[in-house]
């Protein structure tokens, strides 16, 4: 299991200054959602862009976290999905 605060500070460090929102729905340390919305997306393709957040998260997604639900946006389109109520 690892803390929402740790799992977050590791996205945070490999974001800096992007725009981090990470959960846990089922109110335990294993299982999360995370929204991260960085300019660094604009070229990337979608598998591309979780590959850097996989990357952040390093070790972590085979010893402590069970479940991470992802969506990356760049300030573009989470300015539209904000719009849109998504």
């Amino acid at each position: 299991m690892m803390p929402l605060e740790e799992l977050r500070s590791l996205i945070q460090k490999a974001f800096p200054g992007d725009e981090v929102h990470l959960s846990s729905p089922m109110q335990d340390d294993n299982h999360f959602q995370l929204v991260v919305v960085s300019p660094r997306f604009a070229k990337l393709n979608m598998v591309q862009q979780h590959q850097l957040v996989y990357q952040a998260v390093g070790g972590a997604m085979q010893e402590a976290v069970h479940a991470l639900a992802i969506r990356t946006f760049t300030p573009e389109q989470w300015a539209k999905a904000q719009q849109a109520g998504a």
